[in-house]
């Protein structure tokens, strides 16, 4: 068993962008490769509300907008950058349980991210108002 934020498997969601991605890759992608177009789109899109790409004004739009897409539920960018989001509970499939190709986890349970990451109050992050 392990933690993972994404699994290309997931929900139909996570299919969908997937499959976009093993079309021009020849692979199903990682949480770290889903998590880079994420955070990307993300701040294009704040970059795009803003209408400047001045980085405050761009960081306090990506701080003020919730973060739901294929690769993270229930997102959001804390005071001290840290974007706290869901993230899954898997179980390694045996070699027999495998259905297809990249059929790897079976998923446990969705782990709320208040609960996955460390709270606020315990960081140690100068951007931190005390």
């Amino acid at each position: 068993m392990l933690t993972e934020a994404f699994y290309w498997d997931a929900n139909e969601e996570t299919r969908r962008w997937s499959r976009r991605y093993f079309e021009r890759m020849k692979k199903m992608p990682t949480a770290i490769q889903a998590a880079n177009y994420s955070s990307t789109l993300h701040y294009l899109r704040s970059v795009q509300a803003a209408g400047t790409d001045a980085t405050q004004a761009v960081m306090a739009k990506m701080k003020g907008a919730k973060i739901n897409d294929f690769f993270a539920r229930n997102g959001s960018i804390r005071e001290d950058g840290r974007m706290v989001h869901d993230m899954y509970l898997v179980q390694v499939k045996a070699p027999g349980e495998s259905a297809y190709p990249w059929d790897y986890y079976k998923v446990l349970a969705t782990i709320p991210g208040n609960d996955a990451f460390q709270p606020l109050s315990k960081s140690t992050c100068a951007l931190v108002k005390r």
